[in-house]
């Protein structure tokens, strides 16, 4: 699992290939589909002060966060330790169906 952080010409980005993380097991068991967009729903709601800083553009493949430098890496370290921990993913996506949050994976 790799999350890079980009710096092309002053903009910045965060992105991970989805698909290959600690945590897919527990998204596939939660009816999700491990993908970009799953991860990027899971970023606006676990954390929607931060998210709506930034901008996406995620696909099936991959996770796309775009913001500032500062937002980015304070993304990265959020979701570092969710993307290694499927009982952190359990949580989250069972609070987000509590709330009655929609997943667009």
């Amino acid at each position: 699992m790799t999350i890079t952080l980009h710096d092309f010409d002053g903009e910045h980005s965060l992105t991970l290939a989805a698909g290959d993380l600690a945590a897919d097991a527990a998204v596939v068991a939660a009816g999700h589909e491990p993908n970009g967009y799953f991860w990027e729903g899971l970023v606006q709601f676990a954390w929607p002060d931060l998210a709506e800083r930034l901008d996406f553009d995620s696909e099936g493949g991959m996770f796309c966060a775009l913001g500032s430098s500062g937002d980015l890496a304070q993304l990265k370290t959020a979701l570092e330790p969710v993307f290694l921990s499927p009982s952190a993913v359990r949580e989250i996506v069972a609070r987000a169906e509590t709330a009655g949050f929609e997943f667009d994976d």
